[in-house]
């Protein structure tokens, strides 16, 4: 399996781990801001876009999120904001509540760590080193700084860090304004952490090293690149959204299990959920939402209309 940067870092941002990047901020040797860039250039939306699937007895609201965001971006309001309101159940990829940064902080130590006498650093070629080197050194962290975990841990901290130290935040993210506003409506979960954890920390370790390795290399483009997947998804262009997150994943196997299958799976739950009575508001990453083989995809196989309100 061939991963390359470009190929998972749409599914970090904006379709996949809710938490990656509340759990980086626990820890202040990590995750220290260090600059503060201005959103205004994001905040003048058209709005993000929004569905709707229902049957006699049930309405169900499919809304694509972005993990973190800067703060100051406005969004919540209008038909997004009528669409919570008017639900009786709230839907995330995996449960967030107060235990969620400890839990996956136990879980990383549980699945992510090097045996002791295998820093990080010894899995990298000499090129590879010099790569990674320049990244920490650019993020203001010592080289050792992960050399105790996994690629794939080393990867993915290394795609959120360069973000929130520029101003994005997992507090701003979609997922915390839409549970702020939730109030007291049920809360449930399509995933688990560890289902969640378990799509990198199998990926072969070759593939993990590429992916940190490209990490690296592209540490000044990945907060470009998301502040341009943030501007689509601000203004509902679905279409771009999918070219500039989905359309690179070329490796069949990797696509279907950050996307595909995930999305076949929660069709089918929506279908199931169909069933019962009520109103359900479902908030996933945004790339589950665009493109080819996206959840409305899947529903539209499963004999479900899918009506976009905004």
């Amino acid at each position: 399996m061939v991963l390359t940067f470009k190929k998972i870092f749409g599914a970090i941002a904006a379709a996949t781990l809710v938490c990656s990047g509340a759990a980086l901020a626990d820890d202040e040797t990590i995750a220290s801001p260090v600059a503060q860039t201005e959103s205004a250039a994001l905040a003048s939306p058209a709005g993000p876009a929004l569905w709707r699937v229902s049957d006699d007895d049930t309405t169900i609201y499919l809304f694509g999120t972005v993990h973190a965001l800067p703060e100051g971006v406005e969004w919540y309001k209008g038909k997004i904001a009528q669409a919570l309101g008017s639900s009786d159940t709230i839907v995330t990829e995996i449960e967030m509540d107060e235990t969620t940064n400890s839990r996956m902080q136990q879980l990383v130590l549980n699945t992510g760590l090097l045996p002791p006498e295998t820093p990080l650093r010894s899995l990298l070629s000499e090129q590879q080193k010099t790569t990674y080197a320049e990244a920490m050194r650019k993020l203001g962290l010592p080289e050792t700084a992960f050399d105790r975990f996994e690629p794939w841990y080393a990867g993915i901290s290394l795609t959120m860090l360069p973000l929130l130290q520029q101003g994005y935040s997992p507090d701003s993210g979609v997922e915390q304004v839409l549970l702020s506003n939730a109030g007291e409506k049920q809360h449930e979960a399509l995933e688990t952490l560890e289902f969640q954890l378990g799509i990198f920390d199998q990926l072969p370790q070759e593939s993990q090293v590429t992916f940190l390795t490209e990490t690296a290399a592209n540490i000044d483009g990945i907060k470009p690149m998301l502040d341009q997947m943030v501007q689509e998804w601000l203004e509902g262009d679905a279409d771009a959204l999918a070219a500039l997150m989905n359309n690179d994943l070329s490796d069949e196997v990797l696509a279907d299990r950050l996307l595909y299958s995930r999305n076949r799976t929660w069709a089918a739950w929506i279908d199931d959920r169909l069933d019962a009575p009520g109103t359900v508001f479902i908030a996933v990453g945004a790339g589950h939402l665009a493109g080819a083989q996206s959840v409305q995809e899947d529903l539209a196989k499963l004999g479900l209309r899918v009506e976009r309100l905004q």
